[in-house]
Order: structure tokens, then sequence, then C-alpha cells
């Protein structure tokens, strides 16, 4: 994490998340990096389907015909972030961490990580193997963070 608060801080970047089933623990872990400040704009989290609607403007038929869990729903929260943030990388997260609520479809430890910087976008699909809840909050961080880090 220090690597990159160093790094973002060298290249004068600021980055924004945008949160759902990490619920903070991206912010939270830049946050707790001396210097973060210079590099951290925004942190959101938008852990209802309501919230990702009012407050990130993603489209309600997105979540009505593809579900908050989806590359759809990941790719208009990234977006829309880049929209109302002043970062030059913007992030957004959402998934399943259960240890309940996933289906056959969309399991437990499905995890979409989107990444726009400039008009590039990436949105990533992972499924974490993990048992516990914590595991794949802490999976889903550090796979953003690699994946940011590779695009800088």
């Amino acid at each position: 994490m220090k690597s990159l608060v160093e790094k973002l801080t060298k290249k004068k970047l600021k980055i924004s998340f945008a949160e759902s089933c990490t619920g903070g623990m991206l912010a939270s872990s830049i946050t707790s990096i001396n210097g973060a400040s210079k590099v951290f704009d925004l942190g959101l989290i938008t852990y209802s389907n309501k919230a990702k609607i009012k407050i990130l403007k993603v489209n309600k038929n997105i979540i009505k015909n593809h579900g908050a869990v989806s590359a759809e729903c990941c790719k208009a929260m990234v977006i829309n972030l880049s929209k109302i943030s002043e970062a030059n990388i913007n992030v957004s997260i959402t998934g399943i961490a259960g240890p309940k609520g996933g289906t056959k479809n969309k399991p437990v430890g499905l995890v979409y990580i989107g990444i726009k910087k400039g008009e590039k976008i990436k949105i990533i699909k992972n499924i974490f193997k993990f048992k516990s809840r914590k595991s794949i909050r802490k999976a889903s961080v550090n796979k953003s963070y690699k994946i940011i880090n590779s695009m800088i």
C-alpha cells in the first residue's frame, strides 16, 4: 500500500473509490498510509442498490436486468464515479462476500473490480474461493491494488 501511495504521489495522480462489498476497506487501507491525503480524493460506500442508483446514478434497469453484482453495474459505478470525483484513477468494487447470498450463477466470492484511468476502463471478474467474508473482502482489496499498480 505504501508503495502505491508513493507511486501515485510521484506521478501526481489522485484516486477515488466506489465500494460495495468491501464496505470501505479499500479506502481505509489507503488512508492508513502517511501521505494519502496527497493522492486520495473520494471514497463512497454504495452498499445498497438504492445508494448505487441515487448516489452513483447507476441506471435502475442495469440493476434490474443484470443485478448489482455484474460487469454492467461495476462499469456504470466506475464511469459515474469519474464524473463526480476529481481523480485521475477511479475504482469500483461490487460483489458477494458471503457467507450467504450466492447462487449457482453468482457464487459467494464473485467480485467485479472496475478501474477507469483517463478513457481506459477495465472491468475484471474475480471468483475468490475463500470461506470467510473477511478473506473475500481482503482478496478484493489486494486484487484492486494489483490492477491499479499495473495501470500506473
